[in-house]
């Protein structure tokens, strides 16, 4: 199994939790139900949604702040936890995947599981927050060290 199937998967369990109010493991079983996944998938998978959990709030919040005049909770679902997968991914797991890929593996996503326009939207807002990061990491590395500005 692919990255880009463990990532549906952990797409459909993150769903899951956030629609059904399942639990992780049981939402995990229940995204792979069709699947054999090998142990690599299973464990890819599981470090996704678990860490979008962990950080929901941060994630979140770096979302709302960029969806301008849409509340995380007026986006669809499938939408939300999109976002929320490929912003863990952009935030928290810099070193697993190229900023394009990720990117691009949500705008799949969205595409596959949601609408065209959906992928767009995805596309968009993940794109602000790869730039946010970006500009963030630029600011760092202009500091002198010590965090002493002149």
């Amino acid at each position: 199994m692919r990255r880009r199937e463990a990532r549906a998967a952990a797409l459909r369990a993150l769903y899951a939790i956030d629609v059904g109010k399942n639990e992780l493991e049981p939402a995990l079983r229940a995204a792979f139900v069709e699947e054999r996944p090998d142990v690599q998938a299973m464990a890819f998978a599981r470090s996704l949604a678990s860490g979008v959990l962990e950080h929901q709030a941060e994630i979140d919040q770096r979302i709302g702040d960029l969806s301008h005049d849409w509340s995380l909770q007026r986006l669809a679902a499938v939408d939300r936890n999109t976002l929320r997968l490929g912003a863990y991914e952009l935030l928290y797991r810099k070193d697993d995947a190229p900023v394009g890929v990720v990117i691009n593996e949500a705008v799949e996503l969205a595409k596959s599981y949601s609408t065209p326009d959906s992928g767009r939207f995805v596309n968009g807002i993940l794109g602000s927050l790869a730039r946010q990061i970006d500009q963030g990491a630029f600011e760092a590395a202009l500091q002198p060290e010590g965090g002493n500005q002149l």
